[in-house]
């Protein structure tokens, strides 16, 4: 049982923290200030290959782990650029998880190596009005036709379809009432998102402005059947794939938010000096400090377990909702303990803790709620009866 990274996966973490540190935090407020996709950033990522970190050698990848995807994202967060850093090359990180595993040779060759390089940039448009987390239960129908399949539907909360040419869909392609299974039935895509079919309607929301949230209104979208991922019907199957990575990888970067807020704090408690001496000397200053950088480290230590069963074929689920989960409520409070750490500058736009605090909130909410984690926890662990 080692707790330590690995030599090459500290020279994962340094290169990050190196090439983020070209990205002020300056830089980062300024792109949430006017809501800008963070282009530039995205590009340098991809450039430098990181895009395709957990991606297979054979597609352009670097043919390492979820372990070392962790690594980079809670760095690319840590480094400064909180969830909008992150967020902007979330999706190539694991989204193309799916074609990686299930995809032809010839689905690999053109779909993934055009999302490492950035010259074509994804959406997940799985969520959908009136849905939420029962996924059986998606209305977007794709309907067969000869050489492919029309698609109408809406989806909702869909990240970066602002500035996507590409999107990963999940539809339903056979009705419910009409499988034996209600996972049955659910199709997964990889397609162009063709904003002649497709309106695009952005979410304003509390924050991570610069990488955009929106609704999609699908009409008359034609897909051909070779972008069609797997079978048809297996799409919920393939799905479940990548909803562990995520769990991991929202659960890293909510650590790396919460010790950036955390040393932004320590930081000012050393320097800012109240009746004659440096508040950081007061035990009500210390003590939530100290308390946050411990719950830190040990849900640290969930999510990297999550992720070393995962890379190891191993079930993995338990501990990549339980590493989230710890993970997000941990970075939670972290940044509202810096906030209070700051008092009246944690309230600052310039001091960066409330642009932390805001985009903590995401990790916390999504891509599944605390609530269901809980529920998950208590049925398969603690074996108790399900409660939806």
């Amino acid at each position: 049982m080692d707790f330590s990274l690995t030599p090459d996966q500290q020279n994962v973490r340094d290169a990050i923290l190196k090439h983020c540190s070209q990205y002020s935090p300056e830089y980062w407020l300024e792109r949430d200030r006017e809501g800008v996709f963070p282009l530039d950033f995205h590009q340098s990522m991809a450039e430098a290959g990181w895009l395709g970190i957990a991606m297979p050698e054979a597609v352009g990848g670097a043919g390492l782990g979820i372990t070392e995807a962790a690594i980079m994202m809670q760095a690319v967060a840590e480094a400064g650029g909180g969830m909008t850093a992150a967020s902007s090359i979330h999706g190539p990180v694991f989204s193309m998880q799916p074609v990686s595993i299930f995809g032809t040779e010839e689905q690999k060759q053109r779909m993934i190596p055009k999302v490492l390089s950035g010259e074509d940039r994804i959406c997940f448009a799985v969520t959908e009005p009136n849905v939420g987390l029962d996924t059986t239960k998606l209305k977007t129908r794709a309907e067969k036709r000869d050489g492919g399949y029309w698609v109408n539907g809406e989806k909702i909360w869909i990240s970066v379809a602002q500035v996507a040419n590409k999107m990963m869909l999940l539809a339903r392609t056979t009705p419910l009432e009409d499988v034996k299974r209600k996972t049955d039935g659910l199709s997964l895509f990889f397609t162009d998102l063709d904003r002649s079919k497709i309106e695009v309607k952005l979410i304003h929301k509390m924050g991570r402005h610069a990488v955009d949230s929106n609704m999609l209104f699908i009409n008359d979208l034609w897909i051909p059947e070779e972008d069609r991922i797997g079978k048809e019907g297996d799409g919920f199957k393939i799905i479940l794939h990548g909803l562990n990575p995520e769990r991991i990888l929202l659960g890293a970067e909510a650590i790396g938010i919460g010790r950036a807020a955390l040393t932004r704090a320590a930081q000012y408690a050393r320097e800012r000096i109240v009746f004659d001496r440096p508040i950081g000397m007061n035990q009500g200053i210390q003590h939530p400090l100290a308390k946050c950088w411990m719950q830190l480290e040990a849900a640290n230590l969930m999510v990297m377990k999550a992720a070393t069963l995962f890379d190891k074929g191993e079930e993995c689920g338990v501990e990549a909702n339980a590493g989230k989960y710890l993970a997000a409520e941990t970075a939670f409070e972290a940044c509202h303990t810096a906030m209070l750490t700051l008092g009246g500058m944690g309230y600052a736009q310039e001091y960066h803790i409330e642009r932390l605090l805001r985009e903590v909130l995401i990790p916390r909410t999504a891509p599944v709620s605390p609530h269901m984690i809980l529920n998950y926890i208590a049925e398969k662990v603690l074996e108790l009866p399900k409660s939806y």
